[in-house]
């Protein structure tokens, strides 16, 4: 069962040492994380796992252990520069959105950057994904940047391509992110948009751990297109189809937005260095740089 990524309820039930009858109580009431797919009633692991933690009871005095500093999450050109030029001490994981999340959630990093995508362009969509996280109570969000995110390509768009659904005709081969990377949902969601289906794409070999490594890959000539920033497709020299702009925003635990660390990075963030270099890479929009967007 260890190894199974969604149990079922008779698994979920000997996991979490409950009755299937008071297992299907909690679901009733919408008290425990689960999904329904055809009918029956699968439960995510990992999901369960931060349930148990986020009700976890804790000795008076007893203070969580401090995460690593380490931004987990996306990856992000000028977020690159501002943990750089700030001189913040914090260090950068990128696995992608969801996996950012995961870590911050089991204590492994101090922050998550993330963009993820419910619908195209949806502004809410970081905000809501994280209400729903019941192992973030007490989670805040804070507005990092907005960036424009788009289609690349190779240098002079040689196929021709005119968007997501003229690639899928034209037979381009996708570079494709890792599951859970916001790029990837970005991508999922236009699609089903279009009326596409993964079915008729065609993808490239490998996975893409980030958007560096998407842009490098078309620029090898292992993949024609895929979805990444603008500021990425300038780095590489690749053409670039704009779709959407997202929110990328760092998401941390209450006490860690007071930690000297994050609040190096936040001040940094508050001068004209930052909108500077957001210039200087293209395709960033700051006017709610440094927002407090949740509060949980």
């Amino acid at each position: 069962m260890q190894d199974r990524i969604y149990l079922t309820t008779e698994e979920a039930a000997a996991y979490l040492r409950l009755k299937e009858r008071k297992l299907y109580e909690l679901v009733a009431h919408s008290a425990v994380p689960c999904t329904k797919v055809s009918g029956k009633w699968l439960f995510p692991r990992a999901a369960l796992d931060r349930w148990l933690e986020a009700g976890l009871a804790r000795p008076e005095g007893m203070q969580p252990t401090n995460p690593p500093p380490i931004i987990g999450g996306s990856q992000d050109s000028l977020l690159e520069v501002a943990v750089r030029d700030s001189g913040c001490g914090l260090a950068l994981l990128a696995e992608g959105s969801q996996a950012g999340l995961d870590r911050l959630t089991r204590g492994e990093v101090a922050i998550a950057a993330i963009h993820l995508h419910a619908t195209p362009d949806n502004d809410a969509a970081n905000p809501a994904a994280i209400r729903a996280e019941p192992g973030l109570f007490d989670a805040v969000v804070i507005g990092f940047a907005r960036r424009e995110q788009g289609l690349l390509m190779a240098p002079g768009n040689p196929l021709a391509l005119a968007g997501i659904a003229s690639a899928v005709e034209r037979r381009a081969r996708f570079a494709r992110r890792q599951q859970g990377a916001g790029a990837q949902l970005l991508l999922t969601s236009l699609m089903a948009r279009d009326g596409i289906t993964d079915g008729r794409m065609v993808m490239a070999e490998g996975i893409c751990a980030t958007g560096q490594d998407l842009a490098l890959a078309i620029r090898t000539g292992r993949a024609d297109c895929g979805i990444a920033s603008r500021a990425i497709a300038a780095a590489f020299g690749l053409d670039f189809l704009p779709l959407v702009w997202e929110h990328v925003d760092l998401v941390m635990r209450r006490r860690t937005y007071f930690e000297p660390a994050t609040q190096t990075l936040l001040a940094w963030m508050r001068r004209p260095d930052m909108a500077a270099r957001a210039r200087e890479l293209g395709g960033y929009d700051l006017a709610q740089s440094g927002e407090v967007r949740l509060n949980r």
